[in-house]
């Protein structure tokens, strides 16, 4: 196979496993690890064919290094092509086969996973193994490449050179995401990078999401026991053992995550593998990081040069040609320094070239001096080497590049930040490469790239750069695709504007870039699938017509968030789609106003418009996002990344009703997630939710109770028209509506105007004797006086927050129906609710009382009870017989009654809401007592219809009983409103369904003793009826202690009872005579069950209820809380009559509704709109009360003790930096003194032999050391001198 085809057949196995990974989701990858059959099609090794002897062998060995014995016939029969050959070379004299070593590598006694490990040939496109790594492995991609080389073989690596791998290399590559490239072999560097690999993986924490990914590149032929790794059909796993770990060999290392072994067709010879490694790091260079490469760089490759021999510097300068940069540790080898020396003491030494030529080895040759004291250099470093010049060559062709060098001084830096060394080194590297670039920028990007957002903070963002828009624009989106928050916060608090920033288009692309494994994905595919499949006009784009269209486009990195997209690719429409399936009709659909449509479209219609619209130009596209952070929050939370939606919910208004909009969200994509980890963080982070929303709204109703009530009950734009409540009761939200200031609305709108101190007995004795009502017996509160007592309370909020409550609100408002005509003048009110019109005070106190829920709510029980009791005095004694004869008057009346009850469940069920039809009938049919309500009604019809008829009228009285015990059970739903009884009502519920479980249970136990006693007692017995009492109905009553001896024991059998054994007599109808046979069995058998059903089911039962109850209870409060709210809510929602006068409240709604067209304000439940400066207002105040929950939850988080560590930790590592510098300041003192003694006994010297000769006559003797000390001492004694 030559290299095109090679290559072409792996780009279509990596568009294989794209395609399996985007169609499953989460089963792909696993499933293609063991599915590698194909890699021997693909990957090659290499044979030597051709023996070319080795003259110091004696002709036993190759020159490749293999034996004779290991050729092949044809490679040793060749005598005249081995005699005109002197040197041996790969390409020439080795020819590639499939290769037959590849698949996981298991360590004998390592107890580690497997890693894995491929054979293949040295002309192998790295393109195919790098997918093969990424794709298939599992690898995570890089956004960092370290390639160690040097330090090989039996070279000793000096303790400072492990420690700067072990505390710097390793820590940057697990902070980076980097991949360490060695040789992978348990010698040199490659054994140093493995101890502290395996270091590092054993201090960290397992749950650490980083992982540190060490690659091990080395020659097949010099691995030591590879013969174990040959299996030609993969081996999964291959057990590779190793001897003597405690010594260098060239035995894999066990702490390597994959092993390329380069096969160039030698054996025991190394370099085998420095071409295809060059060729790696190039390819990976030039791939982007992040999701999908949708990151804003290219992959860096650093290479890392420890020690090194004198071949060490072709490999240098080859890969500085390639613009690869270098970081070389000055002090660990002769490579190494050798290159430190030239870059540090050449600076000065002017050259001919200053820079490197495009080919060969250059047309121009530097100075004389310049190579001349590069020449003297090379000599010191490698005294034997015979080919001098060539290594100068090499040297100053090096030198030529040095803005690609870096140099680490390992005895003097610390290794702590080797990882900003690395940062410098790229970025140096990428300012040499490109002239326009900017270092800010470039180094920029790669601190989003290895997620330092320290580094960034001190060095990028300290206050000395004036960032601007666009320099942040693309790391902006790296960091949101990538799932950075804290790069996010950090822009957005250093220039970013949000709102230029994300515009629809960006939208988009965000939502294209999501990962195939993620639950939205799956989602949003569903849905731009079903659009496709209208678009049948849309141009082809290429991709398989069997296979919808992927939302992102690997081959073109850029394309998720700015390449064109057409009518095939991923649209707002889709994510609209979505989010209505999520969250149902509490919102409007999002996303309508950019694309035109209306909320009233159908979905035909509106899938018709859309493939319209994205056939054109898309205009809507480059319009910025009306609301942005509420966008990036719906966005993080469909992808369950937590901090990040966090974050954005701190950014977004309206923080209440987000943080429950993020609840219903999550928890509604844990139902459709079926991975269990995912499950469960998507549970926490929406309890996470609820409990900000909870503490945000306690915030907020200690501070106004009268805002917090309008904060509720308001209608958002950023939301779709919803109101907290609607979205808290979609989210079942059970915590938040146990706060006491919801329940005190709710208290509020149940008692409507009357004083909530109210007795129960005053209100049923007014419900009877109605003008009581204009008597001191029931208090009504004023709504003036209320308006004032509820601003005093709260009166500290700010001036420019407080003033006059203007979106205050009357409850006679909310709840009149007749008002409903002035509702615009209500909403937007500007004075005080007494602008409402004046009414008499006899209709108005009328009003007051039966527009209550409380009333309502006491008259429909009364009115049931009634109802109850005419239902069982006509079963009982007024159950007439069929026409002509019956029914009777009150039993049309009863008729009657229930006609009213059936009224009013079309009314609940067809006439509430602005959604579909279908919508107002799934919503009805979720509730528990609307089933009940459903049943009873049905059973009533079918019972009244089969009484009319003689040959029925015993069935319909039958079915009328049962339908009676139904309508009392319905009974139970009154008990939601008593604090003690309502919980009950849950406990009760949900032990219902342990009682199932329970039967299951007792049903196979009744099923395996019923039919071995009956068979055992009664040989035969066809009767159906008898097979089915003894066979059920008998076990179960043993089990309460019926138990018929005298039936089953052989000794106390009754005589003179009437049987036979006769079969005939017995079809016939005739009792069958008890089987005395094998009777000990029996009762051995009724022992076991009666051991059984009374003691371990039974008391299994018992336990389930005692766990459920216990369950409950500690959470009652909050369960009644809950279901008291939706009980409110419905009788808040009921006309004020009840059943069956509740036929004039239906005529009287009928006649405002479509005669009068009078449009409901009350079928929303406790809504209220607000715009312009008074929403404005109130969410500045709501989120001023937000701040002050996060300013309160980050002083309790730095309190904790971790915290308090952390910083503790921080500062002592500052204290020992600083003790170390003041060490080597001391140091440095020292040898200044060492100088300075030496300087003055120099001195001293000196005086003493001018003092002696004659060359000079001083005037006077030289100073001693005292009176120099005086001197210096007396400042007036050197004035003296100096006169």
């Amino acid at each position: 196979m030559t290299g095109e085809e090679a290559r072409g057949r792996g780009q279509e196995c990596v568009m294989t496993d794209k395609e399996h990974e985007g169609g499953d989701g989460r089963t792909g990858r696993r499933t293609s690890d063991k599915d590698q059959s194909w890699i021997p099609n693909i990957i090659r090794k290499r044979v030597c064919t051709t023996f070319v002897e080795d003259s110091l062998s004696n002709g036993a060995l190759c020159q490749c290094g293999g034996m004779r014995e290991t050729h092949g016939s044809n490679a040793t029969g060749d005598y005249f092509g081995a005699a005109i050959v002197s040197q041996w070379d790969s390409s020439q004299h080795s020819s590639e086969y499939p290769t037959d070593a590849f698949g996981e590598l298991e360590f004998t006694g390592a107890g580690r996973r497997h890693s894995h490990f491929l054979r293949l040939s040295c002309d192998t496109p790295p393109q195919i193994v790098y997918s093969l790594m990424t794709a298939h492995w599992g690898v995570p991609s890089p956004n960092l490449v370290v390639s160690v080389v040097g330090g090989g073989g039996c070279e000793k690596v000096k303790t400072w050179v492990r420690e700067v791998l072990r505390q710097g290399l390793v820590k940057a590559a697990q902070r980076t995401g980097a991949w360490i490239v060695t040789g992978g072999l348990r010698e040199g560097v490659g054994r140093c990078v493995g101890e502290a690999v395996r270091d590092h993986a054993a201090a960290a924490s397992s749950l650490s999401q980083k992982k540190v990914i060490a690659v091990g590149v080395a020659p097949w032929g010099l691995v030591h026991n590879r013969e174990q790794l040959v299996n030609t059909q993969g081996s999964f796993p291959a057990r590779y053992y190793v001897q003597n770990a405690s010594r260098d060999s060239c035995c894999l290392d066990n702490n390597y995550q994959a092993f390329l072994l380069v096969d160039d067709g030698s054996v025991g010879r190394r370099g085998g593998e420095t071409a295809f490694r060059s060729k790696m790091e190039d390819y990976i260079s030039h791939q982007r990081t992040g999701i999908w490469g949708s990151g804003s760089i290219e992959i860096p490759v650093l290479c890392m040069l420890i020690s090194g021999e004198a071949a060490m510097l072709k490999r240098v300068d080859l890969s500085l040609r390639k613009a690869t940069p270098w970081l070389v540790l000055n002090g660990s080898g002769p490579a190494a320094d050798l290159i430190c020396e030239l870059l540090d003491a050449l600076s000065a030494v002017p050259m001919s070239c200053t820079s490197p030529p495009p080919e060969g080895e250059g047309s121009e040759s530097p100075s004389a001096e310049l190579r001349e004291r590069t020449r003297e250099r090379v000599k010191r470093h490698f005294p034997a080497e015979a080919d001098r010049e060539k290594l100068v060559d090499r040297a100053l062709s090096i030198y030529q590049n040095r803005d690609l060098i870096t140099v680490f001084h390992g005895e003097q830096d610390s290794p702590d930040d080797f990882d900003t060394v690395l940062l410098k080194a790229l970025v140096r590297a990428s300012k040499r490469v490109s002239s326009d670039a900017s270092e800010y920028t470039e180094e920029l990007k790669l601190a989003v790239a290895w997620n330092r957002v320290d580094i960034a903070n001190s060095e990028l963002f300290n206050g000395d750069i004036q960032w601007r828009y666009e320099d942040l624009e693309d790391s902006m989106t790296d960091a949101l695709i990538n799932n950075k928050p804290q790069f996010v916060r950090l822009f957005n608090e250093n220039g970013l504007n949000i709102l230029d920033y994300l515009t629809y288009q960006r939208l988009e692309g965000l939502y294209r870039s999501l990962s195939s494994s993620s639950l939205a994905y799956t989602l949003l595919q569903r849905r731009l699938t079903e659009r496709q499949s209208l678009a049948k006009s849309v141009p082809t784009v290429p991709c398989s017509p069997d296979e919808p269209t992927p939302l992102k486009r690997p081959q073109s990195p850029m394309s998720p968030i700015s390449g064109p997209s057409s009518a095939k690719e991923l649209s707002l429409y889709e994510v609209s789609r979505l989010l209505w399936d999520i969250l149902g009709d509490v919102c409007q659909p999002f996303y309508y106003s950019p694309l035109g449509l209306d909320q009233s479209t159908s979905t035909w219609k509106a899938l018709k418009q859309v493939n319209k619209l994205l056939l054109g130009d898309c205009p809507y596209r480059e319009q910025r996002c009306v609301y942005p952070w509420a966008s990036l929050f719906i966005w993080a939370l469909l992808q369950n990344r937590s901090e990040m939606a966090v974050y954005f919910w701190e950014m977004a208004g309206e923080s209440v009703l987000s943080a429950l909009a993020g609840c219903k969200i999550l928890r509604e994509l844990s139902k459709l997630e079926s991975e269990t980890a995912a499950k469960l963080s998507m549970k926490e982070l929406a309890q996470k939710f609820e409990n900000l929303a909870n503490d945000v709204f306690s915030e907020c109703y200690q501070s106004s109770e009268s805002r917090s009530f309008n904060l509720l009950i308001r209608q958002s734009l950023v939301w779709g028209e919803a109101t907290c409540l609607e979205m808290a009761t979609a989210a079942d939200a059970r915590l938040f509506f146990s706060h006491d200031g919801l329940q005190s609305l709710l208290s509020q709108i149940w008692w409507g105007d009357m004083e909530r101190s109210t007795e129960v007995w005053k209100l049923i004795l007014t419900f009877f004797l109605p003008p009581l009502i204009y008597t001191n017996l029931i208090s009504f509160r004023d709504p003036e006086e209320e308006g004032k007592t509820e601003q005093v309370p709260h009166g500290q909020d700010t001036d420019s927050l407080d003033g006059g409550d203007a979106t205050m609100f009357s409850l006679t408002d909310i709840m009149d129906e007749d008002a409903e005509e002035n509702a615009a003048i209500r909403v937007n009110l500007k004075g005080a609710p007494s602008s409402n019109p004046k009414r008499p005070f006899i209709l108005l106190r009328w009003r007051e009382f039966w527009f209550a829920p409380v009333t309502a709510f006491l008259g429909n029980v009364l009115m049931y009870f009634l109802f109850l009791s005419l239902f069982a005095y006509v079963l009982l004694l007024d159950f007439k017989p069929p026409p002509p004869h019956g029914p009777s008057t009150l039993e049309f009346v009863l008729y009657f009654w229930v006609f009213t009850l059936v009224c009013e469940e079309f009314r609940q069920t067809f006439f509430r809401g602005s959604t579909t039809l279908y919508q107002r009938m799934k919503l009805y049919i979720q509730d528990m007592w609307n089933k009940c309500d459903i049943t009873a009604i049905s059973l009533f019809a079918l019972g009244m219809c089969c009484r009319m008829f003689p040959w029925s009228y015993e069935f319909g009285r039958a079915v009328m009983a049962v339908d009676y015990m139904v309508f009392t059970l319905r009974l139970i739903h009154i008990f939601a409103i008593h604090k003690q009884l309502g919980p009950k009502i849950i406990i009760v519920e949900k032990m219902m369904k342990d009682v199932f479980f329970f039967l299951f249970f007792l049903a196979v136990w009744l099923m395996a003793y019923g039919v071995a006693n009956q068979a055992l007692l009664y040989s035969y017995d066809p009767r159906p009826g008898w097979i089915f009492r003894r066979v059920f109905y008998r076990p179960y009553l043993h089990i309460f202690g019926h138990i018929p001896i005298h039936e089953m024991d052989a000794d106390k059998l009754e005589e003179g009872i009437e049987c036979t054994n006769n079969v005939t007599l017995i079809q016939a109808g005739a009792e069958p005579c008890t089987s005395t046979y094998a009777n000990w069995l029996v009762v051995i058998l009724l022992v076991i069950f009666l051991l059984v059903t009374n003691i371990l089911l039974v008391n299994l039962l018992i336990a389930m209820f005692s766990y459920t109850f216990s369950k409950v209870q500690e959470h009652s409060d909050t369960h009644w809380k809950f279901q008291r709210y939706n009980l409110i809510a419905e009788y808040h929602s009921r006309p004020c009559l009840a059943p069956p006068f509740i036929i004039l409240s239906h005529l009287h709604l009928f006649i405002k509704r479509h005669i009068r067209r009078i449009p409901s304000v009350k079928i929303k439940h406790f809504v209220l709109d607000i715009r312009g400066r008074q929403a404005s207002r109130l969410n500045t105040w709501e989120a001023i009360q937000k701040e002050n929950i996060l300013s309160a939850q980050n002083k309790r988080e730095r309190e904790k003790d971790s915290e308090r560590l952390k910083r503790t930790s921080v500062k002592v590592d500052s204290v020992l930096k600083q003790m170390a510098e003041i060490r080597d300041h001391g140091h440095r003192l020292r040898m200044l003194e060492t100088e300075v003694e030496y300087c003055s006994s120099a001195l001293s010297w000196m005086v003493q032999a001018l003092s002696q000769s004659n060359l000079i006559k001083p005037t006077r003797p030289p100073p001693a050391l005292r009176d120099l000390t005086l001197q210096l001492a007396d400042p007036s004694l050197m004035e003296n001198n100096e006169i």
